[in-house]
């Protein structure tokens, strides 16, 4: 007699969690975070903007499900339309420094000694700075608005993204099938299009994963410091600047902005790490 087959899909099943049980994490939390986001007008009825001061610091109820803050504005709405803002800036703000960064990158490392010490160089003097700095310094010069912000944090991490290209076409660029498109003819610019880019899009996703979070924690201190899209627009850091004004009363509404920021940016560390460890054939034979 056969045996039975019970209980032997378990083993796959858990090792797929446990290989890739960070993705499976950080998906579902992204897409509820993504729903929410695009739903808001249609999910959430309340205005994120209107003010009721007979209903201000509101326990979360059947009316407001997370509560009111100091103002009587319903907090779940908030939160949802502040993650539209916030989204917004992460997902543009990481595809402008994807661009720039692949750009220069792979363009140091196949131009001449002289173009990859400028580019690299460059790079390293805008790494010596943090982060934060360089952006209130900027958007203090420029304005507080969205579209400085996207701009902002877009710039300031093109030099990670050019560093993980450059190290990646320097490794890969010596190749026989590299040589082989040289040996042919083919232009500088459609090597590295053709040849070399699609060889290394792994590390540049999983850098893109983990850009998203950093320039989430970006936005949110620049709006903490006022520095983030004008008021009433709703942010989330801007939501902890204020709440943290009226903690005496209640700190529920301070509670929900810094869990919604922890959770985003847990999210995508996770989903970064699982990436990097799906995309690696060195990790994924381990």
């Amino acid at each position: 007699m056969t045996e039975p087959a019970t209980g032997r899909s378990l083993p796959p099943l858990r090792n797929c969690l446990r290989r890739y049980g960070q993705i499976v994490i950080a998906i579902p939390l992204l897409a509820v975070l993504v729903i929410g986001a695009l739903g808001a007008p249609v999910l959430f009825g309340h205005d994120p903007s209107r003010l009721n001061v007979r209903a201000k610091v509101e326990a979360p109820g059947f009316t407001h499900l997370l509560g009111t803050d100091e103002f009587g504005r319903d907090i779940l709405s908030r939160l949802a339309h502040g993650a539209r803002i916030t989204l917004v800036v992460a997902a543009a703000s990481v595809l402008l420094a994807a661009l720039g960064g692949t750009l220069l990158g792979s363009v140091a490392a196949y131009a001449g000694r002289g173009v990859e010490t400028v580019i690299m160089r460059t790079m390293d003097g805008m790494l010596c700075f943090p982060p934060i700095l360089l952006g209130i310094f900027i958007v203090t010069f420029l304005g507080p608005s969205i579209v400085n912000l996207i701009l902002v944090i877009g710039v300031l991490y093109v030099p990670r993204f050019t560093r993980v290209v450059h190290s990646s076409t320097l490794a890969i660029r010596e190749l026989e099938y590299v040589e082989s498109a040289r040996a042919l003819g083919a232009s500088a610019a459609r090597i590295i299009a053709r040849a070399i880019l699609p060889n290394i899009l792994a590390p540049i996703f999983v850098q893109a994963s983990l850009a998203a979070g950093h320039a989430i924690l970006m936005e949110s201190g620049l709006s903490f410091l006022g520095l983030g899209p004008p008021p009433p627009t709703p942010s989330w850091g801007r939501m902890v600047e204020q709440s943290g004004r009226f903690m005496q009363l209640s700190l529920l509404p301070l509670l929900w902005p810094s869990a919604a920021i922890s959770f985003t940016v847990l999210a995508f560390n996770l989903l970064g790490d699982g990436l990097r460890d799906l995309l690696d054939p060195r990790l994924r034979n381990r």
